[in-house]
């Protein structure tokens, strides 16, 4: 493994991880990576939900603890500040709001919530079984296209997270996943290859191949990210994210400082 970021993870301020920021920070330096990234769950801003996200009182805290372990660390590792922000079709102006109070290096887009069905949930799980599966990776691929339209964010996360749990469309998808690619690219994102899906049911990487070749022949960009919610995790399976991302077609990822491309890294 050659790849030098990890750009998702979080801290136990979200209320779903666990371990203390040095932790996170010592097995980054341990397995050699050169720089990481917390990007922990930004408030929630349609609803409230203590247990997968900070609080708004909590950022000040966030910042601060980033902050300690940035400048204990500064010999040894880089360590760039990013936020995971739901994305929340009517709420943009709020999440505006929360992005812009404080300096960040990157901002992830995420989506989990259909209205306020977590789908990726696992106390929610039972709800799928109410749905139409093929309807509702449609709706997902709505809400990413959505999400990237809507300018808040610098990298889509796991751009196929409805996978989660095992759940797999029927349809034939594949020109959802292009018009996806298209938009993604027209809104300059980079999207996130994340290895956490290979810890969940899907047992998959986010995304799958076939679907990061289409990102990749549209010309979007890529970051890795671990997903970690515990030290053990910090880039975890990045060996096999490195060789989905080159089976893609991609040669090179992004490496991002204050909200912009800081070099691009060859893999």
């Amino acid at each position: 493994m050659n790849i030098k970021a990890d750009y998702h993870i979080h801290t136990a301020l979200c209320g779903h991880a666990n371990g203390e920021p040095f932790e996170y920070v010592e097995q980054a330096i341990k397995i050699g990576l050169k720089e990481i990234g917390f990007s922990d769950h930004a408030p929630l801003v349609a609803f409230d939900d203590p247990t997968v996200s900070m609080d708004y009182n909590e950022l000040p805290q966030y910042h601060r603890l980033i902050e300690e372990v940035r400048q204990k660390y500064q010999d040894k590792i880089i360590i760039k500040v990013g936020i995971e922000a739901d994305f929340f079709p009517g709420y943009t102006d709020k999440t505006r709001d929360i992005l812009n109070a404080y300096p960040y290096d990157y901002v992830l887009g995420s989506v989990h919530y259909m209205e306020k069905w977590g789908f990726d949930d696992p106390i929610q799980r039972q709800i799928w079984d109410e749905r139409d599966v093929n309807e509702v990776y449609r709706e997902y691929y709505h809400l990413l296209r959505a999400s990237a339209q809507s300018g808040l964010f610098d990298i889509i996360a796991h751009v196929d997270l409805v996978k989660k749990f095992g759940h797999r469309a029927t349809d034939n998808l594949t020109e959802e996943i292009i018009k996806t690619a298209k938009v993604f690219k027209e809104a300059n994102v980079a999207i996130e290859i994340n290895t956490s899906g290979l810890r969940k049911p899907a047992k998959e990487i986010y995304p799958a191949l076939w679907t990061l070749e289409i990102y990749a022949k549209a010309g979007v960009p890529i970051v890795f990210g671990s997903d970690s919610h515990t030290p053990d995790q910090v880039a975890k399976d990045f060996d096999k994210a490195k060789d989905l991302a080159l089976k893609a077609g991609y040669k090179e990822y992004l490496i991002f400082s204050k909200r912009k491309i800081e070099r691009i890294e060859k893999l």
